[in-house]
């Protein structure tokens, strides 16, 4: 007989889909994660000055983004490397957040900086280095703030999900799943897009769902394109790295869009976001409906 996916998952069951929990909805500052719009998420990685950070801020709102994202720690690379802003990178950001209006959402490297950077971020993001890292995971769960899981490089569907069900098993229900890529034998990108991974975890958790093109790829001028790709596969938004001079910049230069290159995406991207729209209407009514966590359609 063949298994169905909640037997496949059955050791995650918290991140499943059932009769009683069927979509989970992030609010941040106005934003629903996981409601009836596709969430983009957008900026600098990392910030590299105050003008910087606020010249793309502004644009990227004005582009349509939801949410700004803003690199305040870069542990890549050798210790000479650029390392990140660090504190004063996170009072940049939430400078930003009040002059743009957009909530923001840094990564955390450690569990020691989970509270300093939970004062200033709107959402924490775990990258996809530390997406079993338990103790991160455990603070970052109880700091209260919801939480941006990167799938790890590695990483199997199951044990993103086993990572997912430690924050919520922390008393955090906050959780927003990210499909980045997955390392493969292809090497012609920096990582291999896994577009299937959007599709069944839409399908069978009640978590949100976004896509990081930039990531993925590596490579810029693929971004729109597997942005219209995580549309289709019903990702709940994505997250992109923009600067205002890539060539010029201090790390992530190549996986970075200008602030042309951005407004180009968003406008692609609206006739895939229309047809969105007009089959979730058709699907799933309620969920233009407005509420922190509600119910919409059941797994198989």
């Amino acid at each position: 007989m063949r298994r169905s996916w909640h037997e496949r998952f059955a050791e995650t069951p918290g991140v499943l889909r059932g009769a009683q929990l069927k979509q989970t909805v992030v609010p941040v500052l106005g934003v629903e994660i996981g409601g009836s719009e596709f969430v983009t998420m957008a900026g600098p990685c990392p910030i590299e000055t105050e003008l910087q950070l606020m010249a793309t801020a502004n644009h990227v709102r004005r582009a349509g983004a939801h949410i700004l994202c803003g690199g305040a720690f870069e542990p890549l690379g050798p210790p000479s490397a650029f390392q990140g802003l660090g504190l004063e990178g996170l009072k940049m950001l939430a400078r930003a957040r009040e002059e743009s209006g957009l909530a923001i959402v840094i990564e955390v490297m450690s569990e020691e900086d989970v509270s300093m950077v939970a004062e200033y971020a709107d959402i924490l993001q775990i990258g996809t280095r530390n997406m079993e890292n338990q103790p991160l995971l455990e603070a970052v769960a109880r700091s209260g703030r919801p939480v941006l899981l990167k799938r790890g490089l590695g990483a199997t569907i199951a044990e993103l999900l086993h990572s997912a069900q430690l924050i919520l098993d922390n008393g955090n229900p906050s959780v927003i799943l990210c499909e980045r890529g997955i390392r493969t034998f292809e090497t012609a990108m920096s990582n291999t897009f896994d577009v299937a991974a959007i599709a069944l975890l839409k399908h069978i958790s009640h978590l949100p769902v976004i896509a990081d093109p930039s990531d993925m790829a590596g490579k810029s001028d693929l971004i729109p394109a597997l942005a219209r790709i995580a549309v289709a596969a019903r990702a709940d938004g994505m997250i992109v790295a923009v600067h205002s001079n890539p060539d010029k910049a201090w790390s992530d230069g190549g996986e970075s869009l200008d602030l042309a290159g951005f407004n180009d995406l968003m406008g692609d991207l609206e006739p895939w976001l229309e047809i969105r729209r007009q089959v979730l209407r058709k699907r799933e009514p309620s969920r233009c409906e407005t509420a922190a966590v509600r119910s919409m359609g059941a797994v198989d």
